[in-house]
């Protein structure tokens, strides 16, 4: 049976700070290397306020520091993007309000690589930039 992006979502993770195993992206070898669960940044993107957006870049630089690493790992934020998007976008279709989902469009825009992966497209992302007085 396929898992719904929620269930993805809340599947308890292996996380936690190692040691980068190469070099790779912006991460060096040896560095200390933040490898976050869904639900972190999900519960990261909840503390973004209305109006202000971050890039995925500095969502991983916030996100390393809150939990003690230097970097967080490049790969495994792509996927929980998408994650945290579709989740949100799952939950809007169960009828809950834009103010109960986590805000993903304040980190993923429209030229986003994971924006265009998105199941529902890009026109809603845009939408809730622009709603938010955000660049598209």
């Amino acid at each position: 049976m396929v898992k719904s992006w929620n269930d993805r979502l809340n599947t308890p993770g292996i996380n936690g700070v190692k040691p980068s195993p190469r070099t790779f992206a912006d991460v060096i070898e040896d560095q200390p290397m933040l490898v976050p669960t869904a639900r972190q940044v999900d519960d990261f993107i909840r503390t973004i306020p209305n109006g202000v957006d971050m890039d995925v870049r500095a969502l991983r630089t916030a996100l390393a520091i809150e939990h003690g690493a230097e970097v967080t790992c490049p790969v495994t934020i792509g996927y929980h993007l998408r994650t945290v998007a579709e989740a949100a976008n799952e939950d809007l279709e169960r009828g809950m309000t834009l103010n109960d989902i986590a805000p993903f469009w304040r980190v993923l825009d429209t030229k986003t690589p994971t924006t265009k992966k998105l199941s529902f497209g890009t026109a809603f992302v845009a939408a809730q930039r622009k709603r938010e007085g955000l660049k598209p």
